[in-house]
C-alpha cells in the first residue's frame, strides 16, 4: 500500500505517522503545498492523509492552492481511497462533504480528554479506541458532520471530534500523531495562541507536562492504521 499525504505548513508534518510507515517498510510521498508542489494522479496511492495547519478550511482566497486541493480530496474519496484527515485536514475533507465548517465556541488547544461517542452505527473506532483518553488538541475552528458519516467522537469544548464516512474515509479533529519535536514546532510558530485567555487553552509549560500522553496517543495512532490497512496491507 502506498501512503501521500498533503502538507499546508512547513512545521507540521506527519510526525509520528512517518516513524510508523517506516517501521513497516510502507511507500509514502508528499505533496508540499506551501511550496506549490504539483498534486500527484490518483493512481499513485492507496491511502491519502490531509495533515493540518493554521489556516481556515474556507480560506481558498487566501491560499492559491486549496480549491484544487479540495478538488483532490473529493476524487479520493470517490475513487475509494482511504482518506485520513487530522485537525485542518479533518475540516477540509467535512467540507468537500459538503458540511459546514465554522468558529467552534471554544478554542481547543493542549491535552483534553476526547470520548466515544455511543452513535447507533457501528464505527472501526468501537473495537480500536477506549472509551476515554487524552489527546492532544490545536484548534478554533469546528465542523458539523457530513450527510451519511458517523460521528464517534466528542469533547468537553468541542461536540464533533471526529466521523466515520463510507467505512474508508476518517476525520480527526484532534491529534494522534503528535510528538515531543511536533509538539514544540506548534508551541514556536503558533504560540501567539497560547497567550489568549479561555477555558480549554494550556500553556507552553503545562502542555509539556504530560509525555505519557504522546506515548499513548501514538500507540492509539499506530493500532487506528493498522485497523484500517490490515486487510489491504
Amino acid at each position: 500500500m502506498r501512503f501521500h499525504y498533503l502538507q499546508h505548513v512547513p512545521f507540521e508534518n506527519l510526525a509520528y505517522v512517518e516513524t510508523w510507515l517506516q517501521t513497516k517498510n510502507i511507500i509514502f510521498s508528499r505533496t508540499a503545498l506551501f511550496e506549490s508542489q504539483r498534486l500527484p494522479e490518483q493512481n499513485d496511492f492507496e491511502c491519502l492523509i490531509v495533515m493540518g495547519g493554521p489556516m481556515g478550511a474556507c480560506d481558498e482566497n487566501k491560499y492559491s492552492w486549496m480549491k484544487a486541493e479540495k478538488i483532490f480530496i473529493e476524487q479520493a474519496i470517490r475513487n475509494k481511497k482511504i482518506v485520513i484527515g487530522i485537525c485542518l485536514g479533518a475540516q477540509l475533507i467535512a467540507d468537500v462533504l459538503g458540511a459546514k465548517v465554522y468558529k467552534n465556541q471554544y478554542k481547543e488547544i493542549g491535552w483534553f480528554p476526547v470520548r466515544k461517542t455511543k452513535e447507533p452505527d457501528k464505527t472501526i473506532f468501537d473495537a480500536l479506541f477506549p472509551d476515554e483518553f487524552h489527546a492532544f488538541h490545536w484548534h478554533g475552528d469546528t465542523f458539523d458532520i457530513p450527510e451519511g458519516a458517523t460521528r464517534f467522537a466528542e469533547s468537553t469544548a468541542c461536540k464533533n471530534q471526529g466521523f466515520v464516512y463510507d467505512q474508508k474515509v476518517f476525520a480527526l479533529q484532534f491529534h494522534l500523531e503528535s510528538t515531543k519535536e511536533s509538539i514544540e514546532q506548534l508551541i514556536l510558530n503558533c504560540g501567539d495562541e497560547l497567550k489568549e485567555t479561555g477555558a480549554y487553552i494550556q500553556d507552553a509549560e503545562e502542555i509539556r507536562k504530560y509525555p505519557n500522553y504522546i506515548l499513548d496517543c501514538n500507540r492509539h495512532m499506530s493500532i487506528f492504521l493498522e485497523g484500517i490497512i490490515g486487510k489491504e496491507y
